[in-house]
């Protein structure tokens, strides 16, 4: 493992917390493709094997725009990248969803998410060949019967249930619902606390809910117990406490990173992630 210098409060089914995200199908950002289609892993014209396709799913309270950064330094090292958009409704349809993208994109595949992103991809790239290894950015690394909720709760130190703006609407059938927004007036401090001040104010703006139901939707599969992984543990986060990153990692046996940072950390902090999805794809794809 690298470290990298740099009032209990438990969520509940009424007052909800997580973090991360998904994709949805015909709503993702291709970097380092040509004629709108992602780039292919393939031969070069040096013979050689072009280098895996980086795919990028975020969580919630987010967006594709979280992953800036990271695509620029990953592309500048000549990755082609996609981000994916997450729907944010819940693991099984999200994953769905990011299994059209995945399907889409051809060769090998390193798979990264961020938050909530995590209980996607872990589900998404199950028995998919062409995903060599997967990327955990300060995310939930769920086992099969545990939910984001669930793991939240594991440790003290999530100070998410203060700062949601939770908000109930009518469905088509219906039936109610819940979104959940991190205040605005609270996002920095929450979610980004290492990010210039002007950067969080837009991410807050911008940022996605969550389905709350989401939250408590228990994982069915889990991709890092067949795929190896690398992880970023983020020990200044308020959202996904360090301990429960350290549980989740320490079991999934990632290749783990620590750094001083807040949740926001591929943003505040993208040529380190950009370095950890490079380690996985140099360690994986010959």
């Amino acid at each position: 493992m690298v470290t990298i210098k740099g009032g209990r409060k438990r969520l509940t089914t009424g007052a909800l917390a997580a973090a991360t995200a998904g994709l949805a199908l015909g709503a993702f950002t291709l970097s380092g493709t040509a004629n709108g289609a992602p780039a292919a892993a393939g031969a070069t014209d040096a013979g050689r094997h072009a280098k895996p396709t980086i795919v990028l799913e975020h969580g919630a309270f987010a967006d594709g725009s979280s992953w800036n950064g990271v695509i620029t330094d990953l592309r500048a090292d000549g990755y082609p990248v996609v981000a994916a958009a997450n729907p944010l409704r819940g693991p099984a349809s999200d994953a769905a969803a990011l299994r059209t993208v995945l399907d889409h994109v051809k060769g090998p595949k390193i798979v990264v998410g961020h938050s909530y992103g995590g209980n996607v991809i872990s589900q998404a790239v199950t028995g998919d060949p062409d995903v060599k290894a997967l990327v955990y950015v300060a995310a939930f690394l769920p086992a099969p019967g545990e939910s984001a909720l669930e793991l939240t709760n594991k440790y003290p130190g999530s100070t998410l249930p203060d700062a949601l703006d939770p908000v109930t609407y009518q469905q088509a059938d219906g039936s109610t619902a819940t979104d959940l927004y991190i205040r605005q007036d609270k996002f920095r401090h929450q979610f980004a606390a290492d990010v210039p001040a002007g950067q969080a104010a837009l991410m807050a703006a911008e940022q996605r809910p969550i389905a709350q139901a989401a939250l408590e939707e228990k994982a069915t599969t889990a991709a890092w117990r067949t795929k190896p992984s690398w992880a970023v543990v983020t020990k200044d986060d308020l959202n996904i406490p360090v301990a429960v990153q350290r549980f989740m990692t320490e079991r999934a046996h990632a290749h783990t990173t620590e750094v001083a940072a807040s949740h926001s950390v591929a943003v505040s902090h993208p040529r380190l992630v950009a370095d950890v999805i490079e380690r996985a794809a140099r360690a994986t794809v010959r």
